[in-house]
């Protein structure tokens, strides 16, 4: 079984510092979260971007200004932009973080309600559209699927050669309006993909930890932070980030599962390092 990558996904754009203390808005609080994220053994930031009031940005400076901080205190982690930004965002506003020297970035797979009247759309020219811009700047893609048609999407874009391999996804379960996160949902989407395809699963709120250990146990990778949840238990916030994978490492020790160095990572997905 290859060694686990755990993803940690320090801030998102939608939780602030009113739900955790802890969610970084700035520069220098953005890179000290991924820096504290890495020493606890993540091999990747799933990065988004905020101005210093909070308010979520695709601005490519901005993000240009967080990954050279980042890349400062952790030279060798692998960082991975967002291009889902926030609701309401265009295209070409989400994908600004495309136009840096990147190894990776999520791709979102189908549209999704999220809850009330907001709607995170992704429509099959969208998904083309981004598959195509990564395709053309050597950018791997995390194809982010939030329920089982989003799978389907990937596989018929993949038979259609817009979406290329090695494919590498990322379950997104527990989303309002979205699959939710139980044991047969997990089980569902692994058995999905095809047998050469990397994954990974990320929790939203209560499910973050019983999908790791899912994850972890049938040979996954494992994404946490305080994006999808803020919480190290129930009722108890979690102090920063670095809580949230420490406790992914010692849940993988249960199962003898390795923690993947970003060298390591790189290798098991297939990526071509960048920013060197």
């Amino acid at each position: 079984m290859n060694k686990l990558i755990i993803t940690c996904a320090i801030s998102g754009a939608e939780v602030t510092k009113q739900d955790n203390s802890f969610v970084p808005y700035t520069i220098e609080e953005t890179a000290q979260e991924a820096y504290e994220a890495y020493k606890a053994g993540a091999a990747v930031i799933h990065l988004h971007v905020r101005n210093d009031d909070g308010s979520p940005t695709q601005d490519k400076q901005r993000y240009q200004q967080a990954i050279n901080a980042i890349k400062e205190r952790c030279p060798d982690v692998i960082i991975q932009p967002s291009t889902g930004g926030a609701l309401g965002m265009s295209r070409d506003e989400r994908l600004q973080p495309t136009e840096l020297s990147i190894e990776m970035a999520t791709l979102d797979c189908g549209t999704l309600n999220f809850g009330g009247d907001d709607i995170f759309v992704n429509t099959e020219n969208d998904i083309k559209y981004f598959a195509q811009i990564m395709k053309e700047k050597d950018i791997s893609p995390e194809l982010e699927c939030f329920e089982k048609g989003h799978i389907d999407m990937v596989l018929r874009l993949y038979k259609k050669g817009f979406i290329h391999a090695p494919l590498h996804f990322s379950f997104v379960l527990g989303v309002n309006g979205g699959m939710t996160g139980e044991e047969r949902d997990f089980h569902f989407l692994r058995e999905s993909i095809p047998a050469d395809a990397t994954f990974s699963v990320a929790g939203i709120g209560r499910y973050e930890f019983p999908l790791a250990d899912l994850s972890i146990r049938y040979g996954g990778h494992v994404r946490v932070g305080l994006e999808d949840n803020i919480y190290l238990s129930k009722g108890v916030l979690a102090q920063g980030n670095k809580e949230l994978v420490a406790k992914v490492v010692e849940m993988a020790k249960l199962y003898n599962r390795e923690i993947a160095t970003p060298q390591e990572a790189r290798q098991i997905l297939n990526l071509k390092e960048k920013n060197k």
